[in-house]
């Protein structure tokens, strides 16, 4: 299982890249076989290709991203945090589970219209 260090840098990299707008890089952190479910209750993207392709909607965006909170417990972590992209800030809920190599195994990001200010 990795550690809860490992697990808080493999987030801190995930954000940093997503504000970035660096798909390629995003992709890298995902398991081989790991899904995306962003927003809760939309398609689910199953392996690393799927999931890079689903992350160049951000792909050179530019944004910023900010934690406001951040639990890791055991082999999963679940944080609260904001990413302000294309003149728009999304405030979102992102539960993830990591596999041994800290490498994200799923993430689910709870959001909808009543989270988005302009």
């Amino acid at each position: 299982m990795p550690s809860a260090e490992q697990i808080t840098q493999t987030v801190t990299q995930y954000l940093e890249s997503v504000a970035k707008g660096d798909a390629d890089h995003i992709a890298t952190l995902y398991a081989a076989d790991a899904t995306v479910e962003d927003p809760v209750g939309g398609e689910v993207h199953i392996g690393r290709q799927a999931i890079r392709a689903f992350y160049t909607a951000v792909e050179n965006a530019n944004g910023h991203t900010e934690v406001e909170t951040l639990r890791v417990l055991g082999h999963e972590a679940a944080f609260y945090w904001t990413l302000a992209i294309h003149g728009m800030k999304i405030s979102i809920i992102s539960v993830m589970t990591f596999d041994g190599d800290a490498k994200i195994a799923s993430m689910k990001a709870y959001w909808g219209p009543e989270n988005i200010t302009t």
